[in-house]
């Protein structure tokens, strides 16, 4: 693939068979402006036809992960809400969701309205120990606007999502993990390498292997049981040819 262009607002790099997108508005806590936008939209479209990248890295420099969206801009906007529709106009969240690679957020500092929920959007998330997580939208007259309304409820239940979003109260990386939101928690000095390491297990499996994987286990919350069951079937038939013929032996008995 075509060497990355440099970035306004994010670094990308690639470790071997892993992308690592950086976002890089440090003084303004790496809250995400239309910039943003433009350059995660292209960056995440890069890094999925790219076809030697098999994991994605998210992070941020400085010291939060994400604050959300820049309120900076809501003073260029009639109202708060056009503001924000603004930046989301371009579907980058879609795009994160779609990657064929297994994505990993890595959250140091806050992640906070959009940044929490771009974590709620990838595969896994690490957080540091000192990570804190909010969606503070409801108290600025807004639902969450990145997916959260979605995300959340699947990890942690309808009630404790209801409960996060209409109160907008702080969880610590503890109060995270033991939500389901985080899946580990490390000493912020690990969590470069322990986001790393993650990758470098997912790009161990077969590509097709971690697609299928991820599109049956996120049809989860989707499907009756029959259906989801029926759904691993077939995309484990479509990957194997020993479960092909059990598949076929299956239907043959109907």
């Amino acid at each position: 693939m075509a060497r990355v262009r440099p970035f306004a607002t994010l670094r990308y790099e690639k470790r071997g068979a892993i992308g690592v997108v950086t976002l890089d508005r440090p003084e303004k806590l790496n809250a995400y402006n239309v910039a943003m936008r433009d350059d995660l939209y292209e960056v995440l479209g890069a890094a999925d036809q790219d076809p030697d990248v098999r994991a994605l890295v998210l992070r941020g420099r400085g010291r939060a992960f994400s604050t959300g969206g820049d309120v900076s801009e809501f003073g260029t906007a009639p109202s708060p809400l056009i503001a924000r529709m603004v930046r989301w106009r371009r579907d980058v969240w879609g795009r994160l969701l779609s990657l064929r690679g297994a994505t990993i957020a890595a959250v140091h500092g806050f992640a906070v309205g959009g940044g929490m929920e771009m974590a709620l959007l990838c595969d896994f998330c690490l957080a540091a120990d000192g990570a804190r997580f909010a969606l503070p939208e409801t108290g600025l007259g807004m639902i969450p606007g990145v997916g959260g309304t979605q995300t959340l409820p699947r990890r942690v239940g309808v009630a404790r999502a209801l409960d996060l979003v209409l109160t907008g109260r702080w969880l610590d990386a503890r109060g995270a993990l033991d939500a389901g939101i985080v899946l580990r928690v490390v000493p912020r000095r690990r969590l470069e390498p322990a986001a790393l390491a993650l990758a470098h297990r997912m790009t161990g499996l077969e590509p097709s292997l971690v697609a299928a994987t991820r599109r049956s286990v996120r049809a989860a919350h989707d499907l009756t049981l029959a259906e989801g069951i029926g759904l691993e079937r077939r995309l484990a038939a479509a990957i194997h040819p020993l479960e092909r013929r059990l598949a076929a032996a299956l239907e043959a008995r109907r």
